[in-house]
């Protein structure tokens, strides 16, 4: 049933043209080099370590590793992101 509720709202985004994150309630992520990430639509934060985060989204949650990583920003569905940026996974 939720399969089928994704297919209809990802049709009707496309057909009015509208951008999938906000009516699919995406995940939207912005990197700037290696050392800013800007994360909305996120359902809130699983873990927080200096190495590693990982915060959930509507579907799975992200992880991200680096180094000295620190929440700049948190908001209810946005948050800022510093620090060496290893890498960024997606996780079911």
């Amino acid at each position: 049933m939720e399969r089928r509720r994704e297919l209809l709202n990802k049709a009707m985004a496309e057909f009015l043209e509208l951008p999938g994150d906000l009516v699919l309630d995406l995940p939207k992520i912005t990197v700037v080099g290696r050392n800013e990430l800007y994360l909305e639509n996120h359902r809130g934060i699983i873990e927080y370590a200096l190495n590693r985060l990982r915060i959930n989204l509507s579907r799975g949650f992200l992880e991200i590793e680096g180094e000295e990583l620190q929440i700049k920003t948190l908001m209810p569905e946005e948050m800022g992101i510093s620090g060496e940026i290893h890498s960024i996974r997606f996780l079911d």
